[in-house]
């Protein structure tokens, strides 16, 4: 999507957030009763007969009938492709939306064309039930169908047009890149370069620490809280917003550069996850150390340098180009030799073949592999559990 950030009035805001809640509102009721399915009831109510019954709500609700048809019908729309998209298995079941986390609505249709270029840097869109909305037009207005506009915690507006834009083109060098990605060095190239993702501040983590005590210390639901609340929410969009610039200038320079981008095959939501308790077997009820608060920080640094984010906008603008490897053995791998062993890599930064004496930093030796296709190779280091004294036997055919 192409996204612009909006700037609406005050009275807009009222508007806009009123709209963002009708259109939570009909979705948790479709989720609903679409989680009210059993095996001995039948079916439940699909689109069109949520939206008879919607039709039927909005003349005997005054606050609905206040709202535009055109969201509350879209949000029953795109619950049913929810649903849809969950039975193919392509997406996870659907969950409740909540006031201040999931706040937004779209418009389909003819409606969403209506926009108008007030000069080189300002638009303004006409939304259902509010009227024209001025956006900031930072790069030039896709031709598309649809559009979403959301509301963040840190207070910001913004605008979304689906249009799928072209991917970039092979540069047609022939050149291969293996792309290591890591904690400390966001990402590594087998070309040598080390990529760091930009992190919030030394000042900003110290505000963000002094803001998260003084949120321990306020009232809940008071004035003070939603203040504080609010400029923790601002130093996490600005955290957000630089990962997202760095990954979408690395991705589209990598897409022109190189003509094959190969990355790890890591499965990111696995290796996240929080550790499982120890229980304890000798006092039943109690658990045992688990490194829970050293997993939650590697977690952190993992979801920091956006992992998933990078291969992901990887194979939307390099798409075809992108090959996923096997990540098993490829820090242990000397990409000179090919010998591995746990002890090739001495630390997190030195890689030292015992085989060779083959030295490079551990995450180049690693995207070297990975360029290579090597992780494969990497197993047959090891040795066989067959008895090497063994006459080879030839393969029978039944």
């Amino acid at each position: 999507m192409t996204r612009f950030r909006m700037y609406p009035t005050p009275a807009q805001q009222a508007a806009l957030l009123q709209q963002c809640g009708h259109a939570r509102y009909v979705w948790n009721l479709a989720l609903e009763q679409w989680s009210m399915w059993t095996r001995n009831k039948g079916p439940t109510p699909g689109y069109v007969e949520q939206a008879r019954q919607l039709t039927e709500a909005r003349g005997a609700v005054g606050w609905l009938r206040a709202g535009s048809q055109t969201v509350q019908q879209q949000a029953l729309r795109d619950f049913d492709q929810a649903i849809k998209n969950f039975h193919a298995g392509t997406h996870r079941r659907p969950t409740w939306r909540k006031a201040g986390v999931n706040e937004g609505f779209r418009i389909v249709g003819a409606q969403a064309s209506r926009v108008m270029k007030l000069s080189r840097k300002w638009a303004r869109v006409l939304v259902p039930k509010i009227g024209w909305v001025r956006f900031r037009q930072s790069r030039a207005i896709p031709d598309a169908k649809s559009y979403r506009i959301t509301y963040d915690g840190a207070g910001r507006w913004h605008i979304a047009f689906a249009a799928i834009p072209p991917p970039i083109p092979a540069p047609g060098t022939g050149e291969v890149v293996g792309v290591d990605r890591g904690v400390t060095v966001a990402a590594a190239l087998s070309t040598g370069e080390l990529l760091t993702c930009p992190g919030p501040s030394e000042t900003e983590q110290v505000r963000l620490k002094h803001l998260q005590r003084r949120l321990a210390r306020c009232r809940r639901g008071s004035k003070r809280r939603q203040r504080v609340k609010a400029a923790i929410a601002k130093l996490h969009a600005r955290a957000r917003d630089r990962r997202k610039d760095w990954v979408e200038k690395t991705s589209t320079d990598l897409a022109r550069r190189f003509d094959v981008i190969r990355v790890e095959d890591l499965r990111v939501t696995q290796m996240t996850k929080r550790p499982r308790p120890k229980p304890d077997p000798g006092r039943p009820g109690s658990y045992l150390p688990n490194r829970r608060r050293a997993k939650a920080g590697l977690n952190r640094g993992i979801l920091a340098n956006g992992w998933g984010l990078l291969v992901q906008r990887l194979e939307h603008k390099a798409a075809g180009r992108v090959e996923r490897i096997n990540p098993a053995y490829t820090s242990q791998t000397c990409s000179d030799c090919g010998h591995c062993a746990p002890e090739n890599r001495e630390s997190q930064a030195v890689f030292r073949c015992t085989a060779c004496g083959h030295q490079a930093n551990a995450d180049v030796n690693a995207a070297v592999n990975i360029a290579a296709g090597r992780a494969a190779s990497a197993r047959r280091e090891t040795p066989v559990r067959a008895s090497p004294k063994r006459e080879p036997q030839h393969a029978t055919s039944r």
